[in-house]
């Protein structure tokens, strides 16, 4: 009798894309470990995340690279890492370390109308004009509005991702009043229109460069852990309530500073192409303050009312640290100094 084999079955290569982001450089034991399994290898040390700075740049580092491999990943790192169970089991430690702080320093509440009424209120009177757009608008020169951009490119060149990851985790009448938040910032169906593209074209006109996450090793960890606390809240189902109180926060709060932001960079003569981004913010945001309010917290309330302390949590922990890296910003800036890790080429120290 003859005897016919089956032919070998091989398992199929990882999937590597390239034209992705580089791996950025560790900044300290947590981040060095992270790569080094992103890279295949083994770590040179099990770090302790519970000793590590919460907001520091190697904790918030080592979020970020676990974090983007649920987006767009790295080039060179296989598709399938993103649920390397080593680096999940990892993860979570740096994400509890994270989570601890924020709720340390995060005044608990559970009064959403209150928390949403006092975002509606811009502060009036002396000394209350301090954030960082009043100073683009006012007085800011065009070296540190190129440094500001080069900040909020981590989160807005993916602007929207985040929050996608909440759609299938609210009731439906939250999700229909979120998801047309969301198809705004797609740019409605358009992909010249969507809010990601659009700051990459003011990123051009400002001659900065706009590959997604190419500033990445220039930030420091306050301008991370802005865009990770999206992702950990988006990631966890317990913390859905917190994500949408951050997309609050963002769409209730954003009109009266993208509309300062405007003005300055009318006032440093940028072109169109610049101005466009947030000259769409500060009406299509007015339009969004009031989907978020009557679309998606109030039927969200209406069918979880047990949330409202996680969504008062979202807004203050995402103000708390927005804040932060405002404040870092501004120091930089009144000493002379780059805000970023390492100066544009024509910052300061250049």
């Amino acid at each position: 009798m003859t005897t016919v084999s089956s032919p070998a079955v091989s398992s199929p290569a990882p999937t590597v894309h390239t034209g992705l982001a580089p791996l950025p450089e560790p900044r300290g034991p947590l981040s060095a470990a992270v790569l080094a399994v992103l890279r295949g290898e083994e770590p040179p040390q099990r770090p302790d995340a519970a000793a590590a700075d919460p907001y520091g740049d190697d904790l918030q580092l080592a979020l970020h690279c676990c974090y983007e491999l649920h987006y767009r990943g790295f080039a060179g790192v296989p598709d399938d890492r993103e649920w390397d169970l080593q680096l999940l089991a990892l993860r979570g430690a740096l994400e509890e370390r994270f989570l601890a702080a924020l709720r340390a320093d995060v005044p608990p509440d559970d009064d959403v109308t209150a928390a949403v009424d006092e975002l509606l209120v811009e502060p009036v009177g002396p000394g209350a004009e301090t954030g960082v757009s009043h100073h683009l608008h006012r007085r800011g020169e065009l070296w540190q509005l190129r440094e500001y951009v080069a900040h909020r490119s981590i989160y807005h060149l993916k602007e929207a991702d985040p929050q996608a990851w909440v759609i299938p985790r609210l009731p439906r009448a939250a999700k229909a009043g979120l998801v047309s938040v969301e198809h705004d910032e797609y740019g409605a169906g358009d992909p010249a229109r969507l809010h990601a593209t659009l700051f990459a074209d003011m990123m051009r006109e400002l001659g900065l460069p706009d590959g997604y996450g190419h500033h990445v090793d220039a930030v420091p960890g306050a301008t991370l852990a802005e865009v990770n606390f999206m992702s950990l809240c988006g990631l966890r189902r317990s913390l859905r309530g917190a994500l949408v109180g951050q997309f609050a926060l963002v769409e209730l709060t954003s009109s009266p500073g993208s509309e300062r932001l405007v003005r300055g960079m009318r006032r440093l003569g940028c072109g169109p192409a610049a101005i466009r981004f947030y000259d769409e913010h500060v009406e299509a945001d007015a339009v969004h303050e009031q989907i978020l309010r009557r679309g998606v917290l109030d039927p969200l309330l209406a069918e979880e009312p047990a949330l409202a302390a996680d969504i008062v949590f979202g807004i203050r922990a995402a103000g708390f640290l927005g804040d932060r890296l405002g404040t870092a910003m501004l120091d930089a800036w009144a000493a002379g100094r780059t805000s970023l890790r390492t100066p544009l080429p024509d910052g300061p120290g250049r």
